[in-house]
């Protein structure tokens, strides 16, 4: 898939109405500090559209970014900050959780794990929520050039047993510095807005 144009276009805080959007919406969801950003810049070829932050579970917005004016990244708050209050915690749980239930271009939903460590409690969590919503999440695993190359397999091992993932649930490791998995993320998701669209694999984005 060729990235041509890539925009801010909807935020949405918890009162906010969500939009009606035209295009398939592929969202990204992940613990505070996973990489979250840095992924969005990385597929999109962007230093900053996605905006980072120093300070963890500052995000507490949804965002929709309009790709090549045909589909949207939806980019929802980080998980899982300790320093952020239970009853932040709560309303944004609230406002992802209504994004899953009512949203009629939602095809693929990507959960953002760090290589380096275990799946924790939260991020189980939020595995078995987006299922229980109807989607299977794709894993990416962040992080991967924090990692000897030697040890990659056996940390996919541990977030795929951690997570209780199916045979045959996609995991793609990926670097935001080295862009590992960046080509492979963007195909995949390039076939499942085929699939949605036509269900033939034909090409449209291009």
């Amino acid at each position: 898939m060729v990235i041509k144009s890539a925009e801010l276009e909807t935020v949405c805080g918890i009162t906010s109405k969500l939009p009606q959007n035209d295009g398939y919406e592929i969202a990204f969801a992940g613990k505070s500090n996973v990489g979250k950003s840095s992924l969005i810049n990385g597929l999109l070829n962007r230093k900053a559209l996605a905006r980072t932050s120093s300070q963890p579970g500052k995000t507490q917005t949804i965002n929709f970014y309009h790709i090549n004016e045909q589909f949207y990244f939806v980019d929802l708050p980080g998980y899982g900050y300790a320093k952020v209050s239970a009853t932040e915690r709560e309303k944004w749980g609230k406002m992802i959780e209504r994004y899953l239930h009512t949203s009629e271009k939602l095809v693929l939903v990507f959960l953002l794990i760090d290589i380096r460590h275990e799946p924790s409690a939260n991020d189980k969590m939020m595995y078995d929520w987006i299922l229980d919503n109807g989607f299977t999440p794709v894993i990416i695993a962040t992080k991967s050039d924090k990692i000897k190359r030697s040890q990659l397999q056996k940390q996919i091992k541990i977030i795929k047993t951690k997570l209780q993932m199916q045979s045959g649930d996609m995991l793609f490791p990926f670097s935001a510095m080295s862009k590992q998995g960046k080509e492979e993320i963007l195909d995949y998701i390039e076939d499942v807005i085929h699939e949605a669209e036509y269900g033939d694999g034909v090409d449209i984005l291009e």
